[in-house]
């Protein structure tokens, strides 16, 4: 009798059960125990794969998709791909409207995945014609048979979240998680994952994370839209201009800030000590964790679950290249050894 071919019958078999990996050197000076979730080993390299695979499903379920249907989202780059993946294997055409402060590496994957992508200005209002949001809208309503995914108003990208990243997590830790750090975008991760965790443990800290020049923290702590928090910033993934409904802000317990530099250098220290590649909302997300424990937000019997949403190939052309570094004025006399030295032999 011939033994069983053991194949997945496609990429979209390997979305989810992502490993959590205990973080020893990058958290030697820190006070409790780190271990991050490290989203970059789904298929298309981002917790994204979650929400596309699972919006999708939902959307055929209910006779929303139908064969032959275009999928139109807003991205800055993870999820399109996602979608692009997801719609290859399930026949689908897709178009994404893509920020203009996503890498060149992200861009240029989706072109490869077959998507038509629109590269639209990032530092505009949300309620501009030329908004990546807008332009999405607008896309839909000039496509027909399209369905427009919405991921920044859709509680189906919390509810990804909520029936696997949080079972997941409650499970790889046994119930012990303390606290949970999650960058804040969308806020289906945070959102969706914390309340699957805090249904088990109402004691369950959950700490978000927000940029500079993003109104998600003081919307948070005043329920008021301050427009005069907004400003350019460079991390992709990460804060918003908007307030998006998939984010539930009643079960974050506290935001902070993170700023573009430390967070860059943060990315790079992950590669250098844990031998993580992983990308710039990562950085951003252990660059939070340090600043936290700063507050005393931990203590020894802390464990704490960083999620780290993709990988550092789609960052290439960003933190992990010396002449953006150098132009952004990353690099300075104190971490300029951090600089990656090549010595071309001729």
């Amino acid at each position: 009798m011939k033994e069983e071919i053991k194949a997945y019958n496609s990429v979209l078999d390997l979305i989810g059960n992502t490993p959590l990996i205990k973080l020893s050197k990058i958290s030697a000076d820190l006070t409790g125990n780190f271990y991050a979730k490290v989203e970059a080993f789904n298929p298309g390299h981002s917790t994204k794969d979650r929400i596309a695979l699972y919006i999708i499903e939902e959307a055929e379920k209910r006779g929303i998709l139908k064969p032959g249907d275009t999928i139109v989202e807003t991205t800055s780059g993870n999820t399109g791909f996602s979608l692009a993946m997801v719609s290859i294997i399930k026949g689908y055409d897709c178009i994404l409207a893509v920020s203009s402060k996503s890498s060149k590496d992200k861009i240029d994957m989706l072109r490869s995945m077959g998507a038509k992508v629109y590269v639209c200005p990032a530092h505009v209002s949300a309620d501009d014609e030329r908004s990546y949001y807008n332009v999405a809208k607008r896309l839909h309503e000039e496509t027909k048979g399209s369905v427009y995914i919405n991921q920044y108003f859709n509680e189906l990208n919390v509810d990804a979240h909520y029936k696997s990243t949080g079972p997941e997590i409650w499970e790889q830790t046994g119930g012990q998680i303390t606290h949970l750090v999650a960058c804040s975008g969308t806020g289906g991760t945070i959102s969706g994952t914390a309340r699957f965790l805090k249904e088990q443990n109402p004691n369950i800290k959950v700490l978000g994370v927000d940029a500079f020049g993003s109104v998600l923290k003081k919307y948070h702590e005043t329920k008021e839209f301050d427009n005069a928090e907004i400003y350019p910033y460079r991390i992709e993934g990460l804060g918003k201009n908007l307030i998006p409904t998939a984010t539930d802000f009643d079960i974050i317990d506290k935001f902070i800030k993170v700023s573009d530099e430390e967070s860059a250098h943060t990315t790079r220290e992950l590669a250098k000590k844990e031998g993580l590649f992983v990308g710039y909302t990562s950085g951003a997300a252990f660059q939070a964790v340090k600043q936290y424990a700063e507050e005393g937000e931990f203590d020894a019997n802390s464990k704490v679950v960083i999620i780290f949403p993709d990988h550092g190939s789609r960052y290439m052309s960003k933190v992990f290249s010396d002449d953006w570094m150098n132009e952004q004025g990353f690099f300075d006399s104190v971490n300029q050894e951090e600089a990656l030295k090549i010595e071309i032999i001729k």
